[in-house]
């Protein structure tokens, strides 16, 4: 026998116990990885799902640094752990965009800013896709994401909405002045 020490017949139990599964250490990473991802999820106000394909080095260094000062975490991490995480928080609608190479954006003090980054390298790389994602514990599809990116930034509406508000209330405190001003000068030619 050229390999007395070797036993080469197949065994079905031996071959799905060392080949298939996983190792303890291996089940155990995965584990703390979709913990971790609950956590994210359970404490965010929004998330995008996208499709990474395509995208350069350069555009996703980019993008990265784009959500990293937007306080909005960016990560690729495996279908099934983002499915598992999803089954976790109540999210299972968002399982049907799980195909291809997925990554999810996910903002916890700007719901905006997740999708409006993802939208704005959406639109410049071509592969580079929206698939879905959540906002305010309810699962949203793309088009609600690219509508939720068109909206402009919590600051932005805040100006606005001073701006709206102080026009008239300085018309209104100029005609108080110049009534002011009318009676003390009627009363000083009295």
């Amino acid at each position: 026998m050229l390999f007395p020490e070797k036993d080469f017949s197949f065994s079905p139990a031996k071959f799905y116990k060392e080949v298939i599964m996983p190792s303890k250490s291996v089940l155990e990473q995965k584990q703390a990885i979709v913990a971790d991802l609950v956590e994210k999820i359970k404490r965010a106000q929004s998330g995008v799902l996208v499709q990474y394909q395509g995208i350069t080095v350069e555009n996703d260094t980019k993008m990265r640094a784009a959500f990293r000062k937007a306080g909005v975490d960016y990560m690729v991490i495996k279908n099934t752990l983002i499915g598992r995480a999803c089954d976790e928080v109540g999210y299972e609608a968002m399982k049907e965009n799980l195909n291809g190479m997925s990554a999810i954006a996910i903002g916890y003090d700007d719901p905006i800013a997740p999708a409006k980054i993802a939208k704005e390298f959406a639109d410049k790389v071509e592969t580079f896709e929206i698939k879905g994602g959540f906002l305010e514990n309810a699962v949203v599809d793309a088009n609600t994401v690219k509508a939720l990116a068109d909206i402009p930034s919590k600051e932005v509406l805040l100006a606005r909405f001073l701006g709206s508000i102080q026009g008239p209330i300085s018309g209104f405190a100029r005609a108080i002045q110049a009534v002011i001003d009318q009676k003390n000068g009627v009363e000083a030619a009295e």
